[in-house]
């Protein structure tokens, strides 16, 4: 993120009820192949840090005793809890906040969320957090993923147009929060984990490409689901963008294939 930004709490304002229908799930299978590579066995603790409503949370609970989920927005993890997740607990805190009594764990996890946190700071205390052995996981869609081979039994999502009406009710400028510039995702886990202490980076690819319907629905709740387009950001312009929205999508439903799920695996070494 910029030098000098600071978590602000309304980032995600009023998405948390949109981010289950709104965000395409990860690749079919990524949990057990993840619990197949690190050889998980149903011991152990679980850290997913930026859970949100825990999707992420809720595929690997079973693969550990316990797991927890961090997120520092409130109705994010009131999702989670409705939701629920057996021997799954939910924390209201930052990554910043880390250790925070939470304890040693197995495996931390953070889920396009590694981004949003002061990286070398948190990266360096989940390695003091982790059992000897323990990995720290990246989990994010595959960037640029080979073109499909399938075609489409619906028109793709208009997502270009959506981006247009956005910025024409919004400005030009990529917003988030309380005016914070979005200048995109940084890349460089590697060499920021690597200097925090974890060794043996791995790359898992889980492929995927199967064909999902995407309705009005589904795309209104995918774009309020994000920072940049967070419901709050409209303030009273909202129901006249979610009405000009509608009437973008009204050539629905749309397809488009799921995206493969990328992993990268960092791991604390043994003693």
């Amino acid at each position: 993120m910029p030098d000098g930004w600071r978590w602000d709490d309304t980032l995600f304002r009023g998405s948390a009820a949109h981010y289950e229908r709104g965000r395409l799930p990860y690749a079919p299978g990524y949990a057990e192949t993840l619990a197949a590579h690190l050889g998980l066995d149903g011991r152990g603790r679980l850290l997913d840090v930026g859970c949100g409503p825990g999707t992420v949370t809720r595929r690997l609970a079973p693969f550990f005793r316990e797991a927890v989920g961090l997120d520092p927005d409130t109705d994010m993890l009131a999702e989670a809890e409705r939701r629920g997740a057996a021997g799954t607990r939910w924390v209201a805190g930052r990554a910043e906040d880390l250790p925070a009594g939470l304890g040693r764990f197995r495996t931390v996890v953070f889920a396009q969320s590694f981004h949003w946190t002061d990286r070398e700071r948190v990266a360096a205390t989940v390695r003091r957090m982790l059992e000897p052995g323990g990995a720290v996981v990246h989990i994010a869609d595959l960037p640029d993923p080979p073109p499909a081979t399938a075609p489409l039994p619906r028109p793709a999502p208009p997502y270009d147009r959506i981006a247009a009406l956005v910025r024409r009710h919004l400005g030009p400028l990529r917003r988030a929060g309380r005016g914070v510039l979005v200048n995109g995702t940084p890349d460089g886990e590697d060499r920021v984990m690597s200097g925090a202490g974890l060794v043996g980076s791995r790359r898992l690819v889980v492929p995927a490409g199967q064909v999902v319907t995407r309705t009005a629905d589904d795309l209104v709740a995918w774009t309020f689901s994000r920072s940049d387009s967070a419901p709050h950001l409209f303030g009273d312009r909202l129901a006249a963008f979610e009405t000009e929205l509608r009437a973008l999508l009204s050539g629905g439903p749309y397809a488009e294939h799921l995206r493969p799920t990328e992993i990268m695996i960092w791991q604390a070494p043994d003693p």
